[in-house]
């Protein structure tokens, strides 16, 4: 039984970086594809916003106060902190960077390095992307075309930084229905030991593919709409990774009954310790993509359904699942407006002291990276109040 390749690299492509929109190389994660050119999404919206404001820039007053005339890009750079730096609404990046959509494929183009300039003239703003030549008279610098000719998927600059959502495309994992419950599972362990730990060994029943690697997850957990209490998918909670090591068999015993021998499995990484009753699932094939930061393209409103893990709030970096999914137009990508709910108060200047309700306040951004059927998950980009289940979002 062999394992499973990895799609192969794309061909190198050269394009030109002036003019270029500010993008990123975000890894996603989709369950199948191996094409040989990876997929750079842009919406009709981006494009379209992107062509119009190619020329005309973004008024002034969008632009931050101490935003730098040149900034070179850093390693650690994300595209979310370079549009932060910029503009007041770091998601309304199309409208600072135009394409060129002449020469350039893919407009998810921006590397360490790279010197950013801001033009502004005539009332507007406009970020010009090449590299500053030095040497004039007058000891300006001035930009000049830059070409590239590496894979862009695998070094631009990513969207927002990639270590804080990596565990969890794998990981984390909503499914629409409780699929789990006839998955795979553990039936026995090296040597009756109660945990697994990585190298251990697992003894596994089921139905198994030709998969050679498998997710180990613990019994889901349904998740709950805050307001309807309809089911909208179940979360299971990630254990580890196995690699399916020796088939199972049935055969007929020297007593003549029927032996059931299971498969073997080693663990290989372990997130919590395994055990008897857990279940497997193979690991999906990895595609990589770019997505870049985005509202919606129309008016949305939602709630947080749960906070990942066992905590009951979260803060900034932590992830959350949201109860809007592709069914109702959530997209990688997508940035969202969080809300509190307003306090219910007591009115002290009224003599008959009424209860009231402050209005909600918006506290914080999400930012969408896995989008299932009726649910997503999103990452907190910034927050300034403890975020927990049923908490509202809309669109910023």
């Amino acid at each position: 039984m062999s394992r499973r390749s990895l799609p192969a690299p794309p061909a190198p492509r050269s394009c030109s970086a002036v003019g270029l929109a500010l993008g990123l190389a975000v890894i996603g994660v989709a369950a199948t594809a191996t094409a040989a050119t990876p997929n750079f999404p842009i919406t009709p919206e981006q494009r379209a916003t992107a062509q119009r404001t190619a020329d005309a820039g973004v008024p002034l007053s969008e632009i931050n106060a101490n935003a730098p005339d040149v900034y070179t890009v850093k390693r650690h750079d994300t595209l979310w902190d370079i549009s932060k730096m910029y503009l007041k609404s770091p998601w309304r990046w199309p409208e600072l960077w135009g394409m060129n959509l002449e020469e350039v494929r893919n407009p998810h183009l921006i590397f360490p390095g790279q010197v950013l300039f801001l033009d502004k003239s005539n009332g507007r703003a406009r970020l010009r992307l090449g590299q500053m030549v030095r040497g004039t008279a007058t000891g300006e610098g001035k930009l000049s075309p830059r070409v590239r000719s590496k894979d862009v998927a695998l070094e631009g600059i990513s969207s927002i930084p990639f270590n804080l959502i990596e565990p969890f495309l794998n990981e984390a994992v909503i499914f629409e229905t409780n699929q789990l419950a006839d998955a795979p599972r553990i039936v026995a362990t090296q040597e009756g030991r109660v945990l697994l730990s990585r190298g251990d060994t697992a003894y596994v029943r089921g139905d198994l593919g030709q998969d050679r690697e498998y997710r180990i997850f613990r019994e889901p957990k349904p998740l709950l709409d805050p307001t309807t209490k309809k089911i909208l998918g179940y979360e299971a909670t990630y254990v580890g990774s196995s690699e399916y090591a020796v088939q199972g068999q049935t055969r007929t015993g020297p007593d003549g009954k029927v032996e059931i021998i299971p498969a073997t499995f080693t663990i290989t990484s372990i997130r919590q310790e395994a055990g008897v009753g857990d279940r497997l699932a193979p690991v999906p094939t990895r595609e990589y993509t770019n997505y870049a930061p985005h509202p919606p393209a129309g008016p949305i409103a939602g709630q947080i359904v749960s906070i990942y893990g066992d905590a009951l709030t979260a803060g900034q970096n932590q992830i959350v699942a949201i109860n809007k999914g592709a069914d109702d137009g959530i997209e990688r990508g997508h940035v969202l407006a969080l809300y509190r709910d307003g306090r219910i108060v007591v009115d002290e200047t009224d003599k008959s002291r009424p209860k009231i309700k402050l209005p909600d306040e918006r506290h914080g951004l999400l930012f969408v990276f896995r989008v299932f059927e009726h649910m997503s998950y999103a990452l907190i980009l910034s927050v300034k109040e403890p975020v927990a289940a049923g908490d509202r979002f809309t669109q910023p």
